[in-house]
């Protein structure tokens, strides 16, 4: 799960950071408005979730909310601000924010926020993701495939195994970048060593193919990899 975290004020930022970390989100965290959304303009990071601070260097938070929804994006978004006026709760709301959050706040009610704009936002799969005879299930950090017979095999899955996995789900067939794969799984600004992506992938195939899933992702040599579901039996 990956997150988009607009947060100037430096303390509350780093909080806030080191707690989505813990909880096991991905987190891009910037300090303006207009860095913001030179992130969401990048069309190669896929965001789950986005926290907005109202007030911001650059464009505000209000304006980076307008924006993503005058293009109708529904990326779920969270407001956190000072303004606790019934007035500015209302605008915020009116103008696409799923949800508001005044400060000073608790961390584990944020957690909570985010947990339940996850189980009714239409863009996130809050329990499972299936494709073809695999699931992977959000709530086990697991991927199960269905053999004949209605038989279930279910692998457990490191965290990063579990987001490229899910990466790879979310688009059957196509060829997926080392970068496309870099920007999506490592946060920006951190430094992975040069074969990161490749040491990855050869982990996940080889816990795949121990539990009889074999050949779901090809090497496309010069391009990427291409993740080949299951044929249905």
């Amino acid at each position: 799960m990956r997150v988009l975290l607009v947060e100037d004020e430096p303390d509350l930022g780093a909080a806030v950071k080191q707690t989505l970390h813990q909880a096991g989100y991905v987190v891009d965290w910037v300090l303006n408005g207009n860095d913001a959304w030179d992130y969401l303009e990048n069309h190669w990071t896929q965001y789950n979730l986005a926290i907005f601070d109202w007030l911001l260097p650059g464009m505000s938070g209000l304006e980076l909310l307008q924006g993503l929804r005058s293009r109708n994006d529904s990326l779920p978004v969270m407001m956190l601000t000072a303004k606790d006026r019934e007035i500015d709760k209302v605008i915020g709301l009116d103008s696409g924010a799923d949800d508001y959050l005044v400060k000073p706040f608790g961390m584990a009610e944020l957690l909570a926020r985010l947990r339940a704009l996850q189980r009714r936002s239409p863009q996130i799969q809050p329990s499972q993701l299936q494709v073809a005879n695999l699931t992977l299930d959000y709530s086990t950090n697991t991927i199960s495939s269905t053999v004949s017979g209605g038989e279930k095999k279910v692998i457990s899955l490191t965290h990063k195994e579990f987001l490229l996995l899910e990466y790879f789900l979310r688009h059957p067939q196509q060829i997926v970048t080392r970068e496309q794969i870099l920007t999506q799984l490592w946060e920006v600004g951190e430094e992975p060593i040069s074969n990161v992506v490749a040491a990855q992938i050869r982990l996940l195939r080889r816990k795949l193919e121990q539990h009889g899933c074999n050949n779901l992702i090809e090497t496309v040599y010069g391009l990427g990899y291409r993740f080949n579901p299951p044929q249905s039996d």
